[in-house]
């Protein structure tokens, strides 16, 4: 889907659900071709800027909205263009189509020819045929006759709830903004449903190219009427968007009806069959992961349980490394002091020995003296006698 356009005129604008600023806007496109002359000159070439500021002059006073290159040959350019409103189509067209465009520095003339832009919108007829041809159908259940739209390119945040802070789009407002045509019998949105993608191989999350999340949507209608009146109303239609501010800006859907049974009853239940079996699998893949993770953290604890068993072991050893140093040290001071205190008693005695045969002596000698002088007194006394 092409990127959301702002829209300036809103005037032609029709009403689809004003509660959620949603309105349908009538596609103002066409389809320019430009034939190219044989370049004689080897070399020399044509601008295609230039072709398209010359349209764009040969509209007088009015402009496009947009204008690009939708295809490029050696023989023709062709351009798609858009404007404001469906009045001035037809205004476009008689400015462009069966004219010509003379470039500087070019002899030949370029023929231009413009058409309103060919909408990719199937009939009543394509409807018709397709169910009453198609034998795998019947006609009287639901999904199987045409009753259900498809819609693809829908921007999420156009459908989200309001105040609800999401950006998802909500069944609750594709069935208010798409009763207006009848009465809704069911919806889909399939990018809402988390086992689609792997029921059907698809992705459901498809970026615009503006950078809009889009999504893609079924609507079933409980009568035919109100398909029929749902697909008139947006045939070559825009859906537009219309803010608080008086802001609108536009984008391109496309819509189709459903052939693929998408809302019938057998289609409903075998996705609910395949979603069922999907939850069981994924509850079976959740379960292991659970024993898978209690395993895991089972193994953790054991390890850490390990882990702290060997650091206790560890720290034991240490422990017990550091008590037998500490044992030893304290043995080796034992004995140093053991051997301090045995030199010092050695020396102790030594000198108690010494001391001793110091007054031995001394006492030896006080006792000669004392001989002595006990002679020499009864030397004295015997001297006297004579």
């Amino acid at each position: 889907m092409a990127a959301a356009t702002i829209v300036h005129d809103t005037s032609e604008a029709v009403e689809l659900c004003p509660a959620y600023g949603l309105y349908l806007k009538p596609i103002t496109k066409m389809t320019i071709s430009v034939a190219l002359p044989q370049l004689k000159q080897p070399g020399k070439s044509i601008s295609n800027w230039e072709v398209m500021e010359r349209l764009k002059g040969m509209v007088h006073n009015h402009q496009f909205s947009t204008l690009r290159i939708s295809k490029s040959t050696m023989d023709f350019i062709r351009f798609e263009g858009e404007v404001e409103n469906k009045s001035l189509v037809k205004s476009f067209l008689a400015c462009l189509d069966g004219k010509t465009i003379k470039l500087s520095g070019f002899s030949d003339i370029l023929k231009v020819r413009a058409a309103e832009f060919k909408i990719d919108f199937p009939t009543r007829h394509d409807w018709d045929s397709f169910f009453r041809d198609a034998k795998d159908m019947n006609e009287t259940l639901p999904g199987e006759r045409p009753d259900t739209i498809h819609l693809e390119g829908l921007p999420c945040k156009w459908f989200a709830l309001k105040e609800s802070g999401s950006e998802k789009p909500s069944e609750d407002v594709l069935v208010k903004v798409f009763e207006k045509f009848g009465e809704i019998r069911n919806v889909d949105i399939p990018m809402l449903d988390p086992y689609r993608e792997e029921m059907t191989g698809r992705n459901f999350h498809t970026f615009s190219f503006g950078g809009h999340l889009n999504f893609e949507a079924y609507v079933q209608y409980r009568e035919y009427v109100g398909f029929i009146q749902a697909m008139s109303a947006l045939r070559g239609m825009k859906l537009m968007y219309k803010g608080e501010d008086g802001k609108a800006v536009a984008c391109n859907i496309k819509v189709s009806f459903d052939s693929t049974k998408h809302l019938s009853d057998a289609s409903i239940k075998k996705r609910q069959l395949e979603r069922q079996k999907l939850q069981e699998l994924e509850q079976q893949r959740e379960e292991q992961k659970r024993r898978e993770k209690e395993a895991e953290e089972r193994q953790r604890a054991e390890e850490r349980k390990q882990k702290e068993l060997e650091e206790l072991e560890r720290e034991r050893k240490r422990e017990e490394k550091l008590r037998k140093r500490e044992q030893k040290q304290r043995d080796r001071e034992l004995r140093r002091n053991q051997k301090k205190l045995e030199k010092l008693q050695a020396e102790e005695q030594k000198q108690l020995q010494e001391k001793i045969k110091l007054e031995e002596r001394k006492l030896l000698l006080a006792q000669r003296n004392l001989q002595s002088i006990r002679l020499i007194a009864e030397l004295l006394s015997r001297a006297k006698l004579c």
